[in-house]
């Protein structure tokens, strides 16, 4: 086989390979990790848009200051809030790695059953996620989910502006 003959085939093959082969592990992270901010946002906006509030949009540094807490939680996976005063703060713990960030959120949306607008309280259970999350001032959120060591799903979301100020209504 002549030398031209040899560079045409690895020059062919690495064409080959470059058009062929499946996509690569930090395009299938990006894809999933796409797919989760539309979840989040889904889920957020589907309920604000219920009660007449504008959408969120998503804060990458909200995202990264997430990513970060969620870490410190890694071990234990507690649902204890983190310093950040700047924010408001949605946290979900779920037993197992199944969960995803629609279920999480849906999980805060539920609450607004036990929420009362008329009289600007809740009932019964909690319902602080449910308010935070359709909270008419707040206008971006970045969110982060891990999987502990116990194998349980941590979920944070962090707000800006935050929301949940005693005696005034979420919208």
């Amino acid at each position: 086989m002549s030398s031209c003959a040899v560079t045409y085939l690895a020059v062919s093959l690495a064409y080959f390979f470059i058009i062929v082969t499946p996509s690569t592990p930090s395009a299938d992270v990006s894809a999933e990790r796409a797919q989760m901010i539309r979840e989040f946002l889904d889920g957020h906006n589907v309920a604000r848009k219920a009660v007449g509030v504008p959408p969120l949009a998503w804060d990458t540094s909200l995202s990264t200051y997430a990513r970060v807490y969620a870490n410190q939680r890694r071990a234990d996976c507690r649902l204890v809030h983190s310093p950040g005063y700047a924010f408001g703060e949605n946290l979900f713990w779920g037993q197992g790695r199944r969960w995803n960030a629609a279920e999480a959120t849906a999980e805060w949306v539920t609450e607004k059953q036990w929420y009362h607008y008329a009289n600007n309280s809740c009932s019964g259970q909690e319902c602080t996620h449910y308010t935070q999350v359709v909270w008419r001032t707040t206008i971006r959120v970045g969110c982060s989910k891990i999987i502990c060591n116990s194998g349980d799903t941590f979920i944070a979301c962090e707000y800006y502006p935050p929301g949940n100020y005693i005696g005034q209504r979420p919208y």
